[in-house]
């Protein structure tokens, strides 16, 4: 996603006072079934993370050796693993913390940079300049090679592991919202506080940061399914949350200890990935497409002239 691509989103008009959300979230709906579609699958994900202990069949911690390594049957849906767990009630105690982790992480992450970015697209000057090379190196590594060795350096554990994907989403956030902010304080109602003389902090908070909340917003979606990947990332690799806890990664960590792996250890933690990942990444992008004006399908027909492809 490119930072005009967010920033335009800021330029988008208020809505009329008389529409009510119930017509707008139907417009939205007409205009976006495939964001409706991962909207409602990650809201059902969610519920199943929170209901998790009504929903489980089974303590993903007890072992049962008697059956170890079984398929998928009546007793047990989604198989059993090394040690005789349901991995049905794994994969639901997975959801809970994996989620809990993304969007712990996208909270803090996302959040901290927005505000960064804030400061540096209106502030300016050497604090802007010195700013942006910080986020471009901290761009220069990779998400997940950033991630894992943060997590190595400050140990391991679910609030490192919180911190350390927090830490890769900081510079996109700080890199988008800058732009949006750039543009916000050459505005005249931004010129007008100046003028009379309010503080630089008062006019980011009252008059910058409300300008912000719409691409904040497309940010953080999009970034839930990032996060997600990186986590379960981390859990294969072994410097994620540690077992016995389950999270998708270390299940599909665990699935191959075996020479040849189980395929239900490997399909259904995986399925739960992609699933989650896809439902919020179409969600995202159903808002970013609602709240900018340049993606509209009149936009696009008018730049287009009328063709289409």
């Amino acid at each position: 996603m490119s930072p005009d691509s967010v920033a335009a989103v800021a330029e988008v008009p208020a809505a009329p006072s008389g529409s009510s959300v119930t017509r707008e979230l139907l417009l939205f709906a007409r205009r976006n079934p495939l964001a409706v579609a991962g909207a409602l699958v990650g809201f059902a994900i969610i519920l199943v993370a929170i209901f998790a202990p009504v929903i489980a069949p089974r303590d993903p911690l007890k072992a049962n050796f008697a059956r170890m390594n079984k398929a998928p049957d009546a007793q047990a849906y989604f198989g059993t693993d090394q040690v005789g767990r349901d991995t049905l009630s794994r994969v639901i105690y997975g959801a809970r913390t994996s989620l809990f982790v993304a969007f712990s992480a996208v909270l803090l992450g996302t959040t901290t940079g927005s505000l960064w970015g804030v400061a540096c697209g209106y502030l300016g000057g050497r604090f802007d300049l010195v700013s942006q090379r910080v986020m471009e190196v901290m761009q220069a590594f990779p998400d997940l090679i950033l991630a894992m060795a943060i997590s190595m350096a400050i140990g391991t554990g679910l609030p490192a592991v919180i911190v350390a994907i927090a830490i890769t989403r900081i510079p996109f956030g700080g890199r988008v919202i800058r732009s949006v902010a750039l543009s916000v304080r050459e505005m005249q109602y931004v010129e007008a506080g100046r003028a009379s003389g309010a503080s630089a902090m008062r006019i980011m908070t009252l008059h910058v940061l409300p300008q912000c909340v719409a691409p904040y917003l497309v940010l953080a979606t999009t970034h839930l399914g990032v996060a997600i990947v990186i986590e379960a990332a981390l859990g294969f690799l072994g410097v994620g949350v540690p077992p016995p806890t389950p999270t998708w990664g270390n299940m599909l960590a665990d699935a191959i200890t075996n020479l040849v792996p189980w395929w239900w250890l490997v399909f259904f933690p995986g399925a739960a990935i992609t699933v989650t990942v896809l439902a919020f990444n179409l969600l995202g992008d159903g808002i970013r497409d609602t709240l900018d004006p340049r993606l509209s399908p009149a936009f696009l027909r008018m730049m287009t002239g009328g063709r289409r492809g």
